[in-house]
């Protein structure tokens, strides 16, 4: 087995799929937890059902290269999700639920009426769990990932406190003079980012998991932001490098080998969270 993950190391291709994975993980690992303790969980969902709709409609329009128009609109309804979050008629889950369900529905919808593959039914299923596209990148597209990916980790870093800030307590950051309107719309194109760039590797119906379990399983280990949020980075990559080996090795679908991993972790971080909390006690 060793040989052959070493044989397949060699071709450029497990290369890109390792170098993207890696870095698509450790970018949508950085806003989980601020997602997870404002219960904003359920964005990533909602907000990759929209990026399916969005390609669905590039498609419709024999747009070749589709990430300009999928990421701004990505980026239009991440912004209008965290503005009705705070509306008094229409709440936060309500909201996601009505985009998420809206979207992929007109995006199914326009997917068949206008179709130009004969296999609609297996374009739609690569495209909600996850493709072999993350195989067949482009050194172009890899750079393109890479650039994305190193924006993401920057804006967090300069604005970290900022960030740590509003989301522990949003009302009492904007009386202390913070723009938080300001900061809840770079936090939004942010996550956009991270769903356009995350719907290769695991597809729109997984993004989430990606977002959330590293999160959650750092929360069973660690109490501190900072720390869960260095851990949480640290387990979503080591997550998907042993899911991308892994499929890769055995002939399984990436994005869902990925999850599976993260899965297993989250398992094993509240064992190991229950065995210290009865070693302290």
């Amino acid at each position: 087995m060793l040989d052959k993950l070493v044989f397949y190391l060699h071709y450029p291709f497990v290369q890109y799929a390792l170098v993207v994975g890696v870095l698509i993980a450790l970018c949508s690992s950085l806003l989980g937890v601020t997602l997870v303790l404002r219960r904003f969980s359920f964005i990533g969902d909602g907000l990759s059902h929209v990026a399916f709709g969005a390609m669905a409609v590039a498609a419709v329009l024999n747009i070749t290269n589709d990430m300009p128009l999928i990421l701004t609109i990505t980026i239009l309804c991440a912004i209008l999700l965290l503005r009705t979050g705070q509306n008094t008629v229409v709440k936060g889950d309500a909201a996601i639920a009505m985009l998420s369900v809206g979207a992929l529905a007109i995006g199914y919808l326009l997917m068949n009426l206008f179709s130009t593959s004969g296999n609609v039914s297996g374009d739609v299923c690569t495209t909600l769990f996850g493709s072999t596209s993350i195989l067949t990148l482009t050194a172009g597209e890899v750079r393109l990932c890479a650039i994305l990916s190193i924006a993401v980790v920057v804006i967090f870093l300069l604005f970290y406190n900022k960030i740590f800030a509003i989301t522990f307590d949003e009302t009492f950051a904007q009386a202390t003079g913070t723009k938080t309107a300001a900061y809840n719309l770079l936090i939004a194109v942010v996550i956009a980012v991270i769903i356009v760039l995350a719907m290769d590797l695991v597809g729109s119906l997984l993004i989430s998991a990606l977002v959330i379990f590293p999160a959650l399983s750092a929360m069973r280990l660690f109490g501190s932001f900072r720390a869960v949020t260095l851990c949480a980075a640290v387990l979503s990559v080591i997550c998907a490098f042993c899911g991308i080996v892994l499929s890769i090795l055995v002939g399984t679908p990436v994005g869902s080998t990925i999850v599976a991993a993260d899965i297993v972790v989250f398992g094993l971080s509240v064992l190991i969270g229950r065995l210290c909390k009865g070693a302290r006690a």
